[in-house]
């Protein structure tokens, strides 16, 4: 049973530094891209962030130099260092995974979701 579970989410000041994490269960974690995505209420779901089995990301241009992805192999674990947050960072974040190696920032190139987890900056 393949699950994914975001956590790191909560309320935060702007210029704020939260972590996001995202555990895998039941995947073959390693070998796949994992992405970031972030949907506010009446809007689409965005990529945010992606990373291949390599470690090579790609950013949104908004958080280029801001936001970090990164992951460990060893934990299954994705991660996503948040930086200078600011208000148009709110959302709900959610960890995506796919089944080929890469980076994109397209929803369509990702078939599991977590359930997401919020972040809002204030």
């Amino acid at each position: 049973h393949v699950q994914l579970v975001e956590s790191g989410g909560g309320s935060v000041q702007a210029g704020g530094s939260p972590r996001l994490s995202c555990a895998v269960f039941g995947y073959d974690f390693e070998s796949f891209c994992m992405a970031w995505f972030r949907q506010t209420p009446g809007k689409e779901r965005e990529g945010v962030a992606s990373i291949d089995s390599g470690g090579n990301t790609d950013y949104r241009n908004p958080v280029t130099g801001r936001f970090t992805i990164s992951r460990d192999n060893a934990k299954n674990t994705l991660y996503l260092q948040m930086d200078s947050l600011n208000a148009e960072d709110t959302g709900t974040y959610y960890c995506a995974a796919g089944r080929w190696d890469g980076t994109s920032l397209n929803k369509l190139g990702y078939y599991l979701w977590g359930q997401g987890t919020q972040v809002t900056v204030s």
